[in-house]
């Protein structure tokens, strides 16, 4: 009788150690658990420069951007001829989005859309990540997400065996 009762006492200890904290939903273990920095993590930061006219400084915000750092999508539209003040987010839709926004939005449109489907996700990681521990730390995105993704290569031969014109596709990597 006393075997039952430690092997219930540790039973129940363990499962109010699960308890206290709050799981990891994320799925992905992005981790290099190597002790050393990451080295694509460092960027330098752009040369300090004497601006023409200190009004022209924009004012300071704690943890906001600052003149100095790298944003290198606005660096390579900026590089290929385009206006990199296109790429910070508007109050509304940019001018020149409005036409593919009303043509991808002629069948009506949820407005909450990404709320919604942040919501479901977050409701979908929390039930796969239930027992998803183990001892050696490991990814478990793609495991987790396997039943909703689609094989390139079998839509690929169907859409060709119906007839339909496809573009050639570089051969699978199984």
């Amino acid at each position: 009788m006393r075997i039952a009762h430690l092997v219930a006492m540790v039973a129940l200890m363990g499962l109010a150690a699960c308890a206290g904290r709050e799981r990891d939903i994320t799925l992905h273990n992005l981790k290099t658990y190597s002790g050393e920095p990451e080295e694509f993590s460092i960027v330098p930061a752009k040369p300090l420069v004497q601006p023409d006219s200190y009004a022209e400084l924009p004012t300071p915000t704690p943890g906001g951007a600052n003149i100095t750092d790298q944003n290198p999508k606005a660096d390579a539209v900026a590089a290929l001829g385009g206006n990199p003040t296109r790429l910070q987010a508007g109050d509304g839709v940019p001018k020149g989005d409005t036409a593919l926004i009303s043509s991808a939005s002629r069948y009506g449109r949820d407005a909450g859309i990404r709320s919604t489907l942040a919501d479901e996700d977050l409701a979908f990681r929390k039930t796969r990540s239930l027992f998803t521990w183990s001892i050696v730390p490991e990814d478990e995105y793609y495991r987790a997400y396997r039943r909703q993704s689609l094989d390139p290569y079998d839509w690929l031969i169907r859409y060709r065996k119906a007839g339909a014109q496809t573009p050639t596709a570089p051969p699978p990597t199984r």
